[in-house]
């Protein structure tokens, strides 16, 4: 009765990773043509976005955790850093080329009016960010793991990135006119710079927060545990673990439920206990069930076994 990552899952993720690979890789290439220093730290900062997301979905694991497939708390504890910090050296190396390349363009006064080309790409890559970000966003608040929160929260920046480009090339372009302008293009850049940094940053403290999730006391665990108690066809709360990661609570929980029922039926009652958790809890990011029959002989017995056994029971 263990729900699994599905498939679709899966494609649904590395339909972002591609997307942003193929902006990086536009961006970059329409940004060295036209000169905009900008632009091309927008396609470092999709690259990024990239870097993450694939250090996120090929995490390395250690032998122990490949045979334990059905313990979650194995899987996020052995999970190896080092593909994270790898991507994250890259993308701090990245984002100071970029902010230092525009320090120095606004101090030796180089700048481009060639930005027309410049400026539809980073329109055109604006829309289809958030065509596949509506399409990850909707799919994983349906199936409610939790991903969409990070989802958004990622794509918030993403979205700052492109329009203080957009906004850079739209003013540079105005330097024909008024000669200051020329500047905003390497402003822009400089900006840009400073947020690749930033998604360097957290990169690494989100890989060592990981590592050394802490485990919430029994105490602050018990709210949970009394709302999944209170979905119908929870008989018990087996097991709850509750794992504070930054800014969200993961939660690993173990329920039971009635034997005779069919896992359809099991499966709708441990969404439905994922649900009210993350609806009702809004720091609680990833909910993992999983779900087992309560011990057969106790408390669901049929009337005609108790003509043979001594063993009370509670229901009739």
């Amino acid at each position: 009765m263990n729900k699994e990552r599905s498939p679709q899952s899966k494609t649904v993720a590395w339909t972002g990773i591609i997307s942003d690979v193929t902006l990086a890789v536009a961006k970059g290439s329409f940004g060295y043509i036209s000169g905009s220093k900008a632009l091309m730290g927008d396609a470092l900062y999709s690259g990024a976005d990239a870097a993450a997301k694939l250090a996120d979905i090929l995490p390395w694991r250690s032998e122990q955790s490949r045979k334990s497939k059905h313990r979650i708390e194995e899987r996020r504890g052995n999970k190896e850093p080092l593909l994270a910090i790898l991507f994250s050296v890259l993308i701090l190396m990245g984002g100071l080329q970029i902010a230092f390349s525009a320090i120095r363009d606004l101090t030796e006064g180089q700048s481009s009016t060639r930005g027309e080309l410049a400026l539809v790409t980073v329109l055109l890559s604006i829309v289809l960010k958030e065509a596949v970000f509506q399409y990850q966003y909707r799919y994983f608040k349906k199936i409610g793991d939790g991903s969409h929160a990070a989802y958004a929260n990622s794509h918030r920046f993403s979205l700052y990135t492109s329009i203080t480009v957009l906004v850079g090339i739209s003013l540079s372009m105005g330097g024909t006119y008024w000669h200051p302008l020329l500047y905003m293009d390497p402003i822009a850049a400089l900006l840009t710079g400073c947020l690749i940094l930033r998604k360097g940053y957290l990169l690494i403290v989100n890989t060592v927060s990981v590592k050394n999730a802490q485990e919430l006391p029994s105490e602050e665990a018990a709210n949970f545990i009394e709302t999944v108690q209170r979905v119908h066809g929870v008989i018990r709360v087996e097991h709850l673990k509750a794992l504070e990661q930054g800014n969200y609570v993961n939660l690993q929980v173990k329920i039971s439920v009635n034997p005779r029922i069919t896992v359809m039926e099991a499966q709708d009652i441990s969404e439905c206990a994922r649900k009210l958790l993350q609806h009702r809890f809004v720091h609680v990011g990833e909910v993992h069930m999983d779900v087992v029959p309560y011990d057969p002989g106790y408390p669901y017995k049929s009337n005609y076994e108790l003509v043979d056994n001594d063993i009370p029971t509670l229901l009739q």
